[in-house]
């Protein structure tokens, strides 16, 4: 891929810091310098390091309706 003066993009990129470990970032990996670290990132992710944060009340905060009074006792 080039951009608009000819020069190819991943040089336009050169001196990209991985985000995890901070070492100089591989076109291959972009923007990671790994595949340990891109998969170091994606474990963040997925067991809740990362969080983008919202207005909303978590799931578990929220009460459940009560049932409906028994009748008869």
């Amino acid at each position: 891929m080039t951009d608009s003066d000819g020069r190819n993009s991943q040089m336009a990129k050169k001196g990209a810091r991985c985000p995890v470990c901070g070492k100089e970032a591989a076109a291959e990996f972009r923007p990671f310098c790994s595949r340990r670290c891109s998969e170091v990132d994606l474990n963040r992710w997925l067991s809740g390091v990362y969080r983008i944060e919202t207005n909303e009340a978590p799931a578990d905060a929220e009460k459940s309706p009560e049932p409906p009074p028994k009748s008869g006792e």
